[in-house]
């Protein structure tokens, strides 16, 4: 589930302690907004190998579910970034998963999702606005830019498919759906890097919670309300220190006064 990114923004890494391969380590670079381009050829990314993260069933859509409603499937790859491919597949009703592979990974972290019906409302809006089923439109720009990311993203519905391909376009209908995707995956790579923080380096935790704040305040995170529930968890959870758990508490209030 599109519109061209740059490089991500390194926020934090949690280095894994020597002996310890079972840790992974733990980043927060997730795709920025979309800038200006500058043309650069970049070769084709390589398809990268799909496995569950131990412990995380990956939702598997029944043949009858597929049935009921339409499916989506993003993709982004862009070789060289931290995280060089992230895939987010869904439902009508925004439940699937996230893969995403980070360059010193041999295999990708695959994750749960939950879209909400802020952000699905966002999602079919744009789709409508495309005709995006009925329309035999190209969006990608005539020029390559390829060096800033490729966007592939397939819908699937009533028994017709659809699939585009861009890294940069003028349409910007197809550029809000995209941008879309990569605030999606803004929240769901932090809620992992959080996550993983929280149980092996909690000190890690008030920068992450910073990197979170920072994204909201430049809108990069498709509905924050959605956010609410775990940034609550955190603010409880005893692990992590002080400043995290404050940072937490004025993050939802924040939320929820923007919300009135």
């Amino acid at each position: 589930m599109i519109v061209a990114v740059t490089a991500f923004t390194a926020i934090s890494a949690a280095q894994t302690t020597k002996g310890k391969t079972n840790k992974r380590p733990t980043v927060n670079v997730t795709p920025p907004a979309t800038p200006a381009p500058t043309p650069q050829a970049t070769p084709d990314p390589e398809p990268s190998k799909r496995n569950e993260r131990p412990g995380n069933a990956t939702p598997t859509p029944t043949p009858r579910a597929q049935a009921l409603g339409p499916t989506y499937s993003y993709v982004f790859t862009r070789p060289g970034f931290t995280y060089s491919r992230i895939t987010v597949e869904h439902d009508s009703a925004g439940k699937g998963n996230i893969s995403f592979q980070k360059s010193s990974f041999d295999e990708p972290i695959v994750d749960p999702i939950d879209l909400s019906a802020t952000t699905m409302k966002n999602l079919t809006e744009t789709l409508t606005a495309l005709n995006y089923l009925d329309s035999a439109e190209e969006y990608q720009h005539p020029r390559d830019y390829s060096h800033m990311g490729n966007v592939e993203f397939t819908l699937k519905d009533t028994g017709r498919t659809r699939t585009v391909r861009y890294n940069w376009t003028e349409n910007i209908h197809a550029r809000a759906l995209m941008d879309e995707y990569r605030r999606i995956s803004n929240e769901y790579t932090w809620r992992f890097e959080i996550d993983l923080a929280r149980q092996n380096q909690p000190l890690m935790t008030p920068g992450l919670m910073e990197s979170i704040d920072r994204y909201i305040d430049r809108k990069e995170i498709s509905d924050p309300a959605h956010l609410i529930p775990f940034l609550t968890q955190l603010s409880a959870d005893e692990r992590l220190p002080l400043m995290a758990r404050n940072r937490a508490a004025k993050i939802i209030k924040s939320i929820e006064k923007v919300k009135k």
